[in-house]
């Protein structure tokens, strides 16, 4: 006898990177835990640079990419930088410590941010809305 077993579609995959040395590993746990219950496949990298952050992306096949940024709005603008010159289209959101002024810069660059204080819920719905349609 035959089952009739559906297929189902693997998860979205969702790699989760500290770019600063701040030594603060809680958030990005808590964070990647929570994307976990929802459903996601995670990939933590730990601390890594832009070029580290991208040769994961590539070789991993990622949904999305958090970056706990630590505060350091440069360091994102490289990885979004070299994220382009490999022409990997994935879509970024951050978190960490990030004041209102970052905030803002990197909501016009298309990047989804979460201070101190977001809750898991909005990340995962964040997560949610940004791979949709790849689980």
């Amino acid at each position: 006898m035959q089952k009739n077993m559906e297929e189902q579609t693997p998860p979205a995959k969702i790699l989760l990177a500290k770019t600063a040395l701040d030594g603060h590993w809680r958030g990005i746990n808590v964070v990647g835990r929570a994307l976990r219950d929802a459903g996601f496949e995670i990939i933590l990298v730990g601390m890594a640079q832009a070029e580290e952050i991208v040769n994961a992306a590539l070789t991993e096949d990622v949904d999305l990419i958090g970056l706990n940024m630590g505060g350091r709005i440069e360091v994102v603008e490289r990885i979004l930088e070299q994220l382009a010159a490999a022409e990997l289209d994935v879509p970024v959101f951050a978190g960490g410590t990030i004041s209102p002024k970052n905030c803002r810069l990197l909501a016009e660059k298309g990047i989804e941010t979460f201070p101190p204080g977001s809750s898991l819920h909005d990340i995962v719905a964040a997560a949610e809305r940004l791979t949709k349609g790849t689980f």
